[in-house]
C-alpha cells in the first residue's frame, strides 16, 4: 500500500536584490568555442522573469530558489553568454561553480582511482475553517535538517492573484501554549507564469510548535495543526550486517557499464545485462577547422571521415602564391590540402570565401566539405592561412570507444520474465550530472550483495523485476568528463551549415534528452524547451528523434513496470508530473487525481525519510511536488512520458545541492539517495502486497449558503472516491471526488441539506471498499445524508 503522506521544504539563500523585468535575448546566446562555462546566479524579480529566462534557451542547472525578494536561478554560461544575458537586462550574481572546480573533481577522481585501483567496494491538509473565510492553510510542516529545526507553511488567500501582501504566521511554542508565544514568520506569494498558486515560506525554530494561525489582511482567520515532515522511524529496514558503501570515485559511462557487467557476471542467477535496442550516435565527430576572422571571409571545413578514422590527419592551407594574376587552384597531396589563392595584377589576393569554398568542394571533395561561415554570403576576401590541421576536438583516451555506443541496463530479480512487478531507475539524461549514476550503481550493489543474508532484500529480488540504466546518455557523459565539463546534452549535431554546425559551435551542439519525449512537448505547444540547436534545452528536430530517448521509451513500454525514478542533479528536489505547462495562462498538463496525488505524496514521504536517515538532511516540502509547481515547465520531459503514456508512477530525484561536488560530498549524496532508491523498491513491494481494502467516511459541516451544507470525504489511505447525489448506485462512471487545488486536499461539495450521497472508494492497487462491485448492480456501497451531526 502506498503510505499516507506528510509534506516537504529545503532551506535556501535569499536573492541579493529585486531586479527589473526584462525582455528575453535572442535564442542563440552566442556560446563561443573554447570558452569555459561557469555556474552563475541569475537574480530574477519573480517567476514571470524566470519564464523569460527559460524562454531564452539558456542552459539552466536545476537549482531554482524562490525567496521573499525574488528568484535565484543557476545558469551554466560562458563569459560571452553572460554578456548577452546582461545586455538583455538580466542581472547576474555570484559564480557558484567555475571550470577549475570541475577540473579539480576530475583530478580528484583520477587520484582516487589510482589509489583504489584494486578496490571494489500521509498527504494531509491543515484543519479547515468555515467556508466564509478567505484564507486556508494548505500545509504546516515541522522538520529537522542537520542541526536546524524548521517550520514550513503554505496557505492560499482568496485575494492572492491581485494583491501582493505577504501573510504573517503566528505560532505557539508547543502543546497547550498560546498561539503567538512561539513568535511569527512571514510567507510570500508564489506566482508562476502569472498565476497565483499560494503563499509559502520557511523559518528556523528553537522549539516545535503545535498550532499556527494566519489572519488575512481582510481579517479572516485560519488555524492549523503542525505536522512533522519526515519523522525518523523507530526501526530501520536494513537488517544486521546490511552491506553498503560500494562507490569510491566518480565513474565515466564506460566505467559504469563495466561495473554492471561485472555485477551481472558475479550474480548470474539474479542479474543480467540487457543491451537496449538503439545505439547512440557515438562519442565521435568529424574533424573540422574554421579559417579566417571576419565572418564574411571565414571558411569552415569538415572532414567527410570521422576524426578518428582519418579526419584528424587532414590539413588545409590557404596560400598566397606570391605572383600576380594567379588563378585559384587546389592541390591535394595525400591528406594535405593546399589552396592557392587568386591574385590581381598587383599580386593582391582576390579570392572570396565563397570562391574558395567552391574550389575546395571541387578539388578536395573526396576528403572534405567546405562552406561559408554561418550562412554568410562569403563575399569577403580571404586571408592566407598557414597549414591548419583539422580536429575532432575529442580528448578521451582510446579506451573510450568512438563507435556508436551500445547502451546497457542491468536487470535484477530472481524472476526476470515480466511476471513480477517492474521498477525502473535511470540516470544521466544530462551528461554533466555525475553523482546520479553513482546512486544507481550503489543501489545495484546493495540489492545483489545483500540478497544472500538480508531477508528484506531477498523479498525484493524474489518479487520485483528491477531495471537499472546508469547512463542513458553515454556520449554526452564522456564529453563532459574529457572535453567540456558543463556538457548537458547528447553530442548529435543537428545545426544546419548556415548555423552553428562549424568547429566553433562544438560545445553548443546536442539535444536535451529530457526535452525530446512524446508527452506535452515543445511540439505540442508546451513551454520550457527550445527550437534552437545551440540552446541548453534544445528539444531536437522531432519527438523521440534521439536514440537515447527511444531507448527509454522501449524500457518504459515493459507492461509490468509500474514505478520509476529518474535521477538528476542538482537542487535537492523530489518531483513528479505534471512537468509542463503552456503559456500564457499556465495551462498545465493534466494534474493527477486527488488519489494519485496522495499516492505520490505518501510514497515520497517514505523515500525521503530514507534519504534523511543517512545524515539528517531533509529534502524540503517546498521542493517536493509536481515538476512544474516546484521548479519550472520542462516540456517533453521523461517523467511526463512515463506517467501519461504508460501510467507509471514516475519520480525525479534532483540529487544534492552542488554542481559536480567534491568527492566527500558526492559520496554522502550517493549514500543518502541510494537509501531512497532502495526504498522505492520497498514502496513497489508494498504496493504489490496490498490487499487491504480502503475505508472512507463523509463529513458534513455548516455552509454560508442558506439551506446548504459542506460535504467532504476522508479515506484511510490514498484512494479514489466515486459518488452520486441523485440516489443512483455509484460506478466508475460516477463523479470522481477531486482536489481543492494545487497542493491542497479534497474539494468541498456544497449540497442541499438532506441530499442522499452514495459513494465507494478504490485504492491504487485496485482494492475496492467493502468488495463492492461497481457495475451499478451492487448495493453495498456507502450511504449518507448531507445533514449536520447532532449532539
Amino acid at each position: 500500500m502506498l503510505a499516507a503522506a506528510a509534506a516537504v521544504v529545503l532551506l535556501v539563500s535569499p536573492a541579493a536584490a529585486i531586479v527589473p523585468q526584462v525582455a528575453p535575448p535572442p535564442a542563440d546566446l552566442g556560446r563561443v568555442a573554447d570558452e569555459e562555462a561557469s555556474v552563475v546566479e541569475v537574480l530574477l524579480a519573480d517567476t514571470a522573469q524566470l519564464d523569460a529566462l527559460v524562454a531564452t534557451g539558456v542552459d539552466l542547472d536545476h537549482d531554482v530558489t524562490r525567496t521573499d525578494s525574488g528568484v535565484v536561478a543557476h545558469a551554466v554560461i560562458t563569459p560571452n553568454e553572460a554578456a548577452a544575458l546582461t545586455a538583455a537586462g538580466f542581472t547576474l550574481g555570484n559564480a557558484v561553480h567555475r571550470p577549475g572546480d570541475a577540473r579539480a573533481r576530475v583530478a580528484e577522481r583520477e587520484a582516487t582511482i589510482a589509489e583504489h585501483v584494486a578496490e571494489n567496494r500521509e498527504f494531509s491538509t491543515a484543519a479547515t475553517v468555515a467556508d466564509v473565510s478567505d484564507i486556508k492553510i494548505i500545509r504546516a510542516d515541522y522538520y529537522t535538517s542537520g542541526t536546524s529545526q524548521v517550520l514550513s507553511v503554505e496557505a492560499k488567500w482568496a485575494q492572492g492573484q491581485t494583491a501582493t501582501n505577504t501573510l504573517t504566521v503566528a505560532r505557539d511554542s508547543g502543546p497547550g501554549t498560546e498561539i503567538g508565544s512561539g513568535g511569527t514568520q512571514t510567507i510570500s506569494r508564489f506566482v508562476d507564469a502569472g498565476v497565483y498558486l499560494y503563499h509559502r515560506g520557511a523559518s528556523l525554530m528553537t522549539s516545535r510548535p503545535d498550532y499556527v494561525r494566519i489572519t488575512s489582511p481582510t481579517g479572516d482567520v485560519a488555524v492549523a495543526k503542525v505536522r512533522e515532515w519526515l519523522p525518523t522511524p523507530d526501526t530501520s529496514p536494513e537488517g544486521p550486517g546490511y552491506q553498503k558503501d560500494f562507490v569510491t570515485s566518480y565513474l565515466t559511462p564506460t566505467e559504469l557499464y563495466g561495473r554492471i557487467h561485472q555485477l551481472a557476471a558475479a550474480f548470474p542467477d539474479l542479474a543480467e545485462i540487457v543491451e537496449l535496442p538503439y545505439r547512440t550516435n557515438g562519442y565521435r565527430r568529424h574533424a573540422q577547422a574554421v579559417l579566417g576572422t571576419a565572418n564574411d571571409s571565414r571558411i569552415a571545413v569538415d572532414s567527410l571521415a570521422w576524426g578518428h578514422q582519418g579526419g584528424n590527419d587532414i590539413s588545409v592551407e590557404l596560400a598566397n602564391p606570391g605572383a600576380a594574376n594567379a588563378a585559384l587552384s587546389v592541390n591535394v597531396t595525400g591528406k594535405a590540402i593546399r589552396v592557392n589563392l587568386a591574385t590581381d595584377a598587383a599580386g593582391a589576393v582576390t579570392s572570396t570565401a565563397a570562391q574558395v569554398v567552391a574550389a575546395l568542394n571541387a578539388g578536395a571533395g573526396p576528403l572534405v566539405r567546405a562552406y561559408t561561415y554561418r550562412g554568410s554570403a562569403g563575399t569577403g576576401v580571404v586571408a592566407p592561412a598557414a597549414r591548419t590541421s583539422l580536429s575532432d576536438g575529442l580528448s578521451a583516451p582510446a579506451s573510450v570507444s568512438r563507435d556508436p555506443q551500445p547502451v546497457y541496463a542491468i536487470r535484477i530479480g530472481k524472476h526476470r520474465d515480466g511476471s513480477k512487478l517492474g521498477v525502473l531507475a535511470y540516470a544521466q539524461e544530462h551528461a554533466r550530472e555525475w553523482v546520479p549514476p553513482l546512486v544507481t550503481i550503489e543501489t545495484a550493489e546493495r540489492l545483489l550483495r545483500n540478497y544472500a543474508h538480508d531477508g528484506q532484500t531477498k523479498q525484493l529480488l524474489n518479487n520485483l523485476d528491477i531495471w537499472i540504466a546508469p547512463s542513458v546518455n553515454p556520449d554526452g557523459g564522456h564529453y563532459s568528463f574529457y572535453d567540456f565539463n558543463s556538457q548537458r546534452k547528447n553530442m548529435t549535431n543537428h545545426c544546419p551549415l548556415t548555423g552553428a554546425a562549424d568547429y566553433l559551435g562544438r560545445n553548443s551542439w546536442g539535444v536535451d534528452n529530457n526535452r525530446n519525449y512524446t508527452e506535452y512537448s515543445l511540439f505540442d505547444g508546451y513551454s520550457g524547451a527550445s527550437t534552437s540547436c545551440t540552446s541548453g534545452t534544445y528539444a531536437g528536430p522531432s519527438e523521440l528523434s534521439e536514440p537515447e530517448n527511444r531507448n527509454l521509451d522501449w524500457l518504459a513500454a515493459r507492461p509490468n513496470i509500474k514505478f520509476s525514478m529518474n535521477l538528476h542533479s542538482s537542487g535537492n528536489y523530489f518531483m513528479w508530473s505534471p512537468g509542463a505547462y503552456a503559456v500564457p495562462d499556465r495551462i498545465s498538463a493534466p494534474r493527477p487525481t486527488l488519489a494519485q496525488e496522495s499516492a505520490f505524496w505518501g510514497a515520497s514521504a517514505r523515500i525521503l525519510t530514507s534519504i534523511k536517515q543517512h545524515r539528517n538532511l531533509a529534502v524540503t516540502p517546498a521542493r517536493t511536488g509536481p515538476i512544474s509547481d516546484v521548479l519550472y515547465s520542462a516540456a517533453g520531459n521523461s517523467g511526463d512520458m512515463l506517467w501519461y503514456k504508460y501510467g507509471i508512477y514516475a519520480w525525479n530525484f534532483e540529487v544534492g545541492t552542488e554542481f559536480q561536488p567534491e568527492w566527500d560530498e558526492a559520496h554522502d549524496e550517493t549514500m543518502e539517495f541510494a537509501n531512497g532508491l532502495v526504498e522505492l523498491m520497498r514502496v513497489a513491494r508494498s504496493f504489490d502486497q496490498d490487499n487491504t481494502r480502503p475505508e472512507s467516511s463523509m463529513s458534513v459541516t455548516p455552509s454560508a449558503a442558506a439551506g446548504m451544507v459542506n460535504v467532504t470525504f476522508g479515506v484511510t489511505e490514498p484512494a479514489a472516491v466515486f459518488y452520486t447525489v441523485d440516489g443512483s448506485a455509484p460506478t466508475y462512471s460516477s463523479v470522481l471526488y477531486g482536489s481543492a487545488g494545487i497542493r491542497e486536499g479534497g474539494e468541498t461539495l456544497t449540497l442541499p441539506v438532506g441530499t442522499e450521497v452514495h459513494w465507494f472508494s478504490v485504492d491504487s492497487a485496485g482494492n475496492v471498499e467493502n468488495n463492492y462491485t461497481a457495475d451499478g448492480g451492487g448495493r453495498n456501497y456507502r450511504k449518507g445524508q448531507a445533514v449536520l451531526p447532532t449532539g
